[in-house]
């Protein structure tokens, strides 16, 4: 059994806990566990068929079985919570959730914040800067974070040299956010080059505004706009997107139906999207959507994981998740990559994830995306926040209290 955590780690992470409790969004911690025996998969039959998409390769049963990795620190932070890459280079970009953005160059953290917007940041719980993602052309960058209102803010900021230059935010989105809870935070730009942006369900515990199933508003949702100008608006629908030419719809929304997706990425490979959405009372779960089929309803708040919630019917066409797992395991799922480095052979192909409260980190081979095993990797990253990947597919692991590892091969 895994040891809780405590100290000064927990004190400060109260950011994601909050976000998979109980009922009234105030319960404890569960007991970490080193066990994957209650994890629920999608049920899936045992022949695989090879991927189409050229570069997915899965690896086999066995290699995934034996392969071995390691955290080795690479930075200590302010309170990590993201991270992306910038076209073009190998600088890694972290998120510090009080309100900067700092940068790890040849291996080395730059003392100098990329930008610190800090002083137009509410940080704490749930809020702070919350993510970051650069145009696919590296100019512009792109932030999430709660406003000194306690308000959802998207921005853009223009890159010059290594740096943002702050006087230049150009603001995409901004709301009111009726609670402090589940923000969602996470922005990537999809292989369609355009910009996703995931919001949580507007918190309160059950989602009592209905936001999860409603249309008519960007709580409990995945956006795709592209981020540029144009019409006289901040920013563009693109063509496709499925709610578009609905009466009463956003157009922004791309997926709905979600309670807090906190974490989501594509699959570099396939360009499929992963999702980490956090639970209620008692289920965690990760939906997996393939390449460009948006418009799905992932079932919050009638359905938590693949059960009833609070005696809500089933939505129709209400997709399921592939993973969910319980409080026995954890209380936050932390959503995670698909692996597509070199240096761990064994876990091409397989989806990384992980639990805020247990710390574990479990791997999942999914060829075209059904989960046909998943184990345990024996690491440990107290109150872990995020994951990122690096130029090369390389994965990383973030801890609130401070850590930010390169996951290695052993």
């Amino acid at each position: 059994m895994r040891r809780a955590i405590r100290g000064p780690a927990a004190i400060l992470a109260l950011a994601l806990l909050a976000a998979a409790c109980s009922g009234n969004d105030a319960g404890g911690r569960a007991a970490p566990t080193t066990s994957v025996s209650s994890t629920t998969l999608m049920p899936t039959t045992t022949s695989e068929a090879p991927s189409t998409t050229a570069g997915a390769r899965t690896a086999s049963s066995a290699e995934f079985r034996a392969a071995k990795a390691r955290l080795v620190r690479v930075a200590q932070l302010e309170q990590p919570v993201a991270m992306a890459t910038r076209p073009g280079e190998r600088t890694l970009y972290l998120v510090e959730q009080v309100g900067r953005v700092r940068a790890i160059r040849g291996g080395r953290l730059d003392p100098t914040p990329v930008v610190d917007i800090s002083a137009k940041v509410t940080a704490g719980g749930e809020q702070g800067l919350l993510g970051l993602a650069f145009s696919p052309d590296g100019r512009y960058l792109y932030v999430a974070y709660t406003d000194r209102d306690g308000d959802h803010q998207i921005s853009e900021l223009t890159m010059s040299g290594q740096r943002a230059d702050p006087g230049s935010e150009r603001s995409l989105l901004h709301f009111d956010d009726p609670f402090g809870n589940h923000n969602g935070g996470q922005l990537a730009f999809g292989p369609d080059r355009r910009l996703y942006i995931a919001f949580g369900d507007g918190g309160g515990g059950g989602d009592p505004l209905g936001n999860g199933q409603s249309l008519g508003t960007l709580f409990g949702k995945i956006l795709r706009i592209d981020p540029r100008p144009g019409g006289g608006q901040p920013y563009r629908i693109p063509s496709g997107n499925p709610f578009a030419d609905r009466d009463g719809a956003r157009p922004e929304i791309w997926d709905y139906g979600l309670r807090n997706p906190w974490r989501f990425s594509f699959d570099a490979a396939t360009g499929d999207l992963w999702i980490g959405d956090v639970g209620q009372n008692t289920y965690e779960e990760v939906d997996h959507e393939p390449a460009g089929s948006g418009g799905r309803n992932y079932g919050w708040n009638r359905r938590e994981g693949r059960h009833p919630f609070n005696g809500g019917d089933r939505p129709d066409g209400a997709v399921d998740p592939v993973i969910e797992y319980g409080r026995d395991d954890g209380c936050t799922v932390i959503g995670g990559f698909v692996y597509r480095g070199r240096r761990i052979p064994g876990l091409q192909g397989a989806y990384l994830y992980g639990d805020y409260c247990s710390g574990w980190v479990r791997a999942a081979r999914a060829p075209g995306g059904k989960v046909a095993e998943q184990r345990d990797l024996g690491l440990e990253v107290p109150s872990l926040s995020s994951f990122g990947a690096d130029a090369d597919g390389e994965l990383y692991a973030l801890s609130l209290g401070g850590d930010v590892y390169r996951i290695a091969p052993s």
